[in-house]
């Protein structure tokens, strides 16, 4: 049994082709259009945006006579009058890890404009239980000893039955293992450490920023999208531009007046 503490690391997100940008937007008659976003991503969705009302440049679509240069500006315009469509365009790649599968319940109810991976106990052997505290459990000795114990003694009974059910024995075949961990998987806590593979668009990343750094949010999942939060303000700064920050708890709550863009 250990303690562990959830982490996010961002292993993807949304890169543009130059080449078929480039070939775009000579077909358009633009083909010096540049942009100064910090980001492709931030970059794409000024691109999406842009060819809705053909606003490349003035007089490009004639009833376009003034346009938004800045790309803060022009985000920071779609992010208001909440043209959200186009913010979907591009996506992040999360993996979370040493979170519980409180937490992982909880954040595939967030299933419009996601995808999930999740480590299957179907197939993992639970030989090493991973446990965050909370905070009320942290500041009660005896609830965390408690805690503490009990995981110590799922985890023997894991290995207790995997000894019982011989799975290291040589040349058992793997069908009969994921049958047996699965049956081993039932006893196991919702408070247990596991890993989840999340990836959202823009639009969905934003949302579940805002439902989940709420005060009224589980702990967890505060803490973990509070991280999040801190990621995307730092490599989207265009698109996240919105966003104050107020510590309820001792975690931050991320808001913004542009909510459900």
């Amino acid at each position: 049994m250990r303690l562990v503490e959830p982490k996010v690391f961002v292993v993807g997100e949304t890169k543009i082709n130059e080449d078929g940008l480039a070939a775009y937007l000579t077909h358009l008659g633009v083909p010096d259009w540049v942009s100064n976003a910090p980001s492709d991503s931030e970059k794409l969705i000024e691109i999406m945006g842009r060819l809705c009302y053909r606003s490349f440049q003035p007089g490009l679509n004639k009833n376009v006579t003034k346009i938004r240069e800045d790309n803060k500006g022009y985000l920071q315009n779609i992010i208001k009058v909440k043209h959200g469509s186009v913010i979907e365009h591009t996506i992040v790649n999360f993996v979370f890890a040493d979170v519980s599968r409180v937490f992982t319940h909880e954040l595939v109810r967030h299933k419009a404009g996601t995808a999930v991976s999740q480590e299957s106990l179907r197939f993992v052997r639970l030989d090493d239980l991973g446990f965050w505290a909370p905070t009320v459990v942290r500041e009660n000795e005896e609830f965390m000893e408690i805690c503490c114990n009990t995981f110590k003694e799922l985890e023997k009974l894991q290995l207790g039955l995997a000894k019982i059910m011989e799975l290291d024995k040589p040349g058992k075949p793997f069908h009969e293992k994921k049958v047996i961990t699965s049956a081993m998987r039932r006893i196991a806590p919702d408070g247990l450490a596991t890993t989840i593979g999340w990836s959202a668009n823009m639009r969905a990343i934003r949302h579940t920023i805002e439902m989940r750094t709420d005060p009224g949010a589980e702990e967890e999942i505060r803490l973990v999208f509070g991280k999040v939060a801190e990621i995307m303000v730092k490599n989207y700064p265009n698109l996240f531009a919105d966003y104050t920050i107020e510590v309820v708890g001792g975690l931050p709550w991320y808001k913004t007046d542009n909510r459900k863009v």
